[in-house]
């Protein structure tokens, strides 16, 4: 992982925060745990505030501060990644957790969505996209690496009902989910709408009272597996 080709982006990804976004990794493997550490940290607008090798540590690790997003491994020593996020999510609901991993398979894929996870990123991710997407994250999107989005959406096309889930929602609501399934954030979004990113957040708004939803994850999974995407 080169930490020094991420410098270029960072003044962008940081402008207008005032606190430095707070991330904790969890990741069994020392080479790659302190090459993130040190990206994060190196980055102005980033802080890792902590690392650890499992998700057993991090529940006991994690008390003295709730981080903005969690960076998670799927393949860990002991309880796998995908499994604890439950436990995460439930113990830290202010953060956003993040799957990294170096195989894309579906099963891992699917149980970790449905467990809670926003974003899913393979682990050769360039340095500058991995810093944009923990930014993504922690503004309610959900990034994934474009192998991972297609996975998604072609796993529950498979897994679709015969019949559709009925809903009120506008064509453009329609398309806007269509994007956020391919993993645009809502930066890029809005700019397809030719829209500010707080009216896109409206429409997004209106979405989860139609579909009756809570999260970006949430909506995407309900319209998928209903037959609306």
């Amino acid at each position: 992982m080169n930490v020094r080709s991420a410098g270029a982006a960072s003044g962008v990804m940081s402008s207008g925060r005032m606190e430095p976004l707070e991330v904790a990794v969890i990741e069994d493997d020392p080479v790659i745990r302190d090459g993130l550490q040190a990206l994060i940290d190196g980055t102005p607008g980033y802080r890792c505030r902590a690392v650890f090798a499992s998700v057993e540590a991090a529940l006991r690790g994690l008390a003295a501060f709730a981080p903005r997003v969690i960076l998670l491994d799927i393949h860990l020593e002991g309880m796998l990644g995908s499994r604890g996020v439950p436990l995460l999510r439930e113990k830290f609901p202010g953060a956003q957790v993040v799957m990294l991993t170096v195989y894309s398979h579906e099963d891992e894929i699917f149980e970790s969505i449905r467990n809670g996870a926003c974003g899913y990123l393979l682990k050769g991710t360039p340095p500058a996209r991995l810093l944009s997407a923990i930014a993504e994250a922690a503004d309610g999107g959900a990034p994934m690496s474009p192998e991972i989005a297609r996975k998604v959406i072609e796993l529950f096309q498979r897994t679709r009902p015969a019949e559709r889930l009925k809903h009120d929602l506008t064509p453009h609501e329609v398309r806007l989910l269509g994007l956020l399934s391919r993993g645009h954030s809502y930066e890029r979004a809005a700019e397809e709408f030719g829209i500010s990113v707080n009216t896109l957040r409206n429409y997004i708004r209106s979405i989860y009272q139609k579909l009756h939803v809570h999260s970006k994850s949430e909506a995407v999974s309900k319209a998928l597996r209903g037959g609306i995407l």
